[in-house]
């Protein structure tokens, strides 16, 4: 298969039913006609209906952000996990033995359709399973490396999406040196605390929505995201809330990852910058594609004045949260003294 060619991402904006079944019977597959579009915008996701009465879903790759090296990589994970018999969703391989086909210049691959519920709140016992897992996970993650997958860091969630944000003129000109201000203030503390911090393979973008709970049980899911990054990356998104209780269920989060895998407090550390950085990289994430028709209806806000203001304020005060004294009291571990936390969370972007 060959790189992108040039008309590619048009053509991946208006994907149609004809293409999506070509796409299934040059896989070998017999599809019914049965062609339904499935909730996402990064990727292009359809479930297809076989003759056999089965459904499989296939997910169209938005052509210039992963070359075919990065997406086997992405595979190549998966089948480690599956080899070490760790439950996620795996692609299926074509007639060809590999697990990614080309048409039209988009990559492509097939998964199997399967059921389960997303948690809605987790119970201690639940916390615990999952915690175990995804230390499985990572303990998987650090057996091996993944070479041409971008690193987790400051510079390319922070300084990199501030850049595209200043070139292509999306923040208010007013905003603007107080934006930078806060986006290098939050690099500066999060390459501060990171030092020393172990890096390996992880999931990426691990919240709650990809974790379903299934008839075999909890598995996850969705790992086009995945990357190399710290452990806590992947924690501090499921267990994403700073108040008492929050802190208190991931503490038994924690626990429970213990039981396979070694977590130092210290790396908690990195949770309110890291929350931060997505905040950035979410705006930019929007902003680089905003050429996508999918896009200014999905987020009919985004760029007015009200927006960056917002973003701007939530920024700050989450600087000067984590700047205070406060995060020594959440990583000291004394995380089970009964304290009142005030402080909102501002996860908005799940």
């Amino acid at each position: 298969m060959s790189e992108t060619p040039p008309n590619s991402t048009e053509f991946f904006y208006h994907l149609t039913p004809e293409v999506v079944m070509r796409a299934a019977e040059q896989a070998g597959l017999r599809p019914t006609g049965h062609c339904r579009a499935l909730n996402s915008l990064e990727n292009r996701v359809f479930d297809i209906g076989l003759e056999d009465g089965t459904h499989i879903v296939a997910k169209f790759y938005r052509p210039g952000r992963w070359s075919l090296t990065q997406i086997q990589e992405e595979h190549n994970f998966l089948f480690d996990l599956r080899d070490a018999e760790i439950p996620a969703l795996y692609p299926a391989l074509f007639p060809d033995g590999q697990s990614i086909q080309g048409i039209e210049g988009i990559y492509y691959a097939i998964w199997p359709l399967t059921g389960g519920r997303e948690p809605a709140e987790f119970t201690d016992e639940e916390l615990e399973i999952t915690g175990r897992l995804l230390a499985r996970i990572h303990n998987v993650g650090s057996s091996r490396e993944a070479r041409h997958r971008p690193a987790l860091g400051a510079e390319k969630m922070g300084l990199d999406s501030l850049q595209f944000l200043l070139d292509h003129k999306f923040i208010p000109e007013l905003l603007e040196a107080r934006f930078s201000k806060v986006v290098h203030d939050t690099v500066i503390v999060y390459n501060e605390s990171s030092k020393g911090v172990p890096v390996h393979r992880i999931h990426g973008d691990c919240h709650i929505g990809n974790l379903l709970f299934g008839r075999d049980g909890w598995y996850f899911l969705d790992f086009d995201d995945f990357c190399n990054g710290p452990a806590v990356q992947d924690i501090w998104m499921i267990s994403s809330g700073r108040d008492s209780s929050d802190l208190q269920r991931q503490q038994i989060f924690l626990d429970a990852y213990r039981t396979f895998r070694n977590f130092d407090n210290s790396w908690l550390n990195l949770i309110e910058p890291l929350r931060s950085l997505r905040y950035i990289h979410y705006s930019a994430w929007i902003a680089r594609r905003w050429q996508d028709p999918a896009f200014p209806s999905a987020f009919p806000h985004f760029g007015t004045e009200e927006y960056w203001v917002k973003e701007l304020n939530d920024l700050e005060e989450q600087l000067a949260f984590f700047q205070s004294d406060y995060t020594t009291f959440i990583f000291s571990q004394k995380i089970n003294e009964p304290e009142t936390l005030t402080n909102k969370d501002f996860f908005w972007d799940m």
